[in-house]
């Protein structure tokens, strides 16, 4: 692999020198005070980035508790509904792509579930999330940051159904959360979810749970499985642990990720992460691509990751040679996913990446599809991002 290979994928994204060289350390006992230490402080700066994910970095939570967890965001996920419900229970999980369809299938696996599903890339529509939503539903479920198809989704609104019909709200915000603004008291977040190798810029195989004061009340370890039993995980979590044997070189590259992120400060960040979303965005329309889904005042896009249409010619199998184009000039960019599958490609920007890489990725989508014989104006798209990253 060439050394100065870019990963831009949305997620997992390049990791700093010192998140590297934290994990080179010795191992340790997940049970010494050595990890103990680098517990507490992931915890302290994920209480920080959960609490403060605004432009001024005012308060988002009036109280609750980061818990660190061993393994992706799915796990989370699934640590989240499993420990709110029962076989009784009922779940409202709103589906606009491949993430929120994986909330609606873990909850299913636990109880009654309720999707409601609109084709992927198309703004949630609140009103038919207000019909499914009754008194009887326990808990509702919703992805911020649509990562399959590059879109946020209406958290605050949502959440307000969820609150008026006193049903717990868990939030999928694996690929927002430490990149865009996040409120949890605001829009009524019960839970949230986190991964490390989104915008936090930790290594993949770790991820956290921000539990709220409320929430912590009704959550019930006994129905979850043993390994996600967030009652386990919150009496650990007051001795700076884990209950379970811990992947100490992740931890440590998971706290010092979140060290640099409060270094540059959540506002900073945000507004970086935002601006870079620009800058690919409007550099591929200047190219004279189409972004998916199409501009409409109904779509917000998401700050994090850029999703855009292929053009006929490269579309379905004839995709691959732009890719490999791509991934020549040393940069990994990913394609769609179900559905989307060889209609699309997707750009992120989370974590730490300066203006010169946001150019080298607008440069090297533009330079592969004309390779492959796509007539696009790449010098435009490349003043375009230019100008936007001023």
């Amino acid at each position: 692999m060439r050394e100065d290979f870019l990963l831009l994928d949305p997620g997992p994204v390049p990791l700093s020198h010192d998140v590297r060289e934290a994990m080179r350390d010795p191992m340790v006992s997940p049970r010494s005070d050595e990890f103990e230490a680098v517990y507490e402080r992931a915890q302290d700066e994920l209480d920080y980035v959960f609490e403060h994910s605004t432009l001024d970095e005012s308060s988002t939570a009036s109280g609750g508790t980061s818990l660190i967890l061993d393994g992706p965001a799915t796990v989370g996920m699934e640590a989240a509904v499993s420990n709110l419900v029962d076989d009784d229970s009922s779940v409202v999980a709103v589906v606009n792509g491949a993430f929120g369809r994986r909330f609606a299938r873990i909850a299913e696996r636990h109880c009654s579930v309720t999707t409601v599903e609109f084709e992927w890339g198309a703004p949630v529509d609140t009103a038919a999330v207000a019909e499914a939503v009754t008194d009887e539903t326990d808990v509702v479920t919703v992805v911020h940051n649509e990562t399959s198809t590059g879109v946020r989704n209406p958290v605050e609104q949502v959440g307000e159904i969820a609150a008026a019909h006193d049903a717990h709200y868990v939030v999928d915000g694996a690929t927002s959360v430490g990149g865009d603004e996040f409120r949890i008291d605001d829009w009524n977040v019960d839970i949230a979810v986190v991964d490390g190798p989104n915008c936090l810029a930790a290594p993949p195989g770790v991820s956290a749970l921000y539990v709220t004061d409320d929430a912590a009340e009704a959550v019930d370890g006994a129905g979850a499985p043993l390994s996600q039993d967030l009652d386990r995980y919150r009496q650990a979590a007051e001795d700076h642990r884990t209950p379970f044997t811990s992947a100490v070189p992740l931890f440590r590259g998971l706290a010092f990720a979140v060290e640099e992120l409060r270094h540059e400060g959540m506002g900073e960040r945000i507004a970086r992460h935002r601006q870079q979303a620009a800058a690919f965005r409007d550099a591929f329309e200047a190219m004279g691509l189409d972004r998916f889904p199409e501009s409409s005042a109904d779509v917000t896009p998401s700050n994090t990751v850029t999703a855009v249409q292929l053009p006929a010619d490269v579309r379905g199998d004839d995709s691959a040679a732009f890719f490999d184009a791509v991934e020549k000039r040393g940069v990994s960019i990913a394609g769609g996913q179900g559905p989307l599958d060889g209609t699309i490609f997707r750009v992120g920007n989370m974590g730490n990446l300066t203006a010169e890489q946001v150019l080298r990725g607008v440069r090297a989508v533009g330079e592969s599809f004309q390779e492959v014989g796509v007539d696009v104006d790449a010098e435009a798209g490349l003043a375009v991002a230019r100008e936007r990253l001023r």
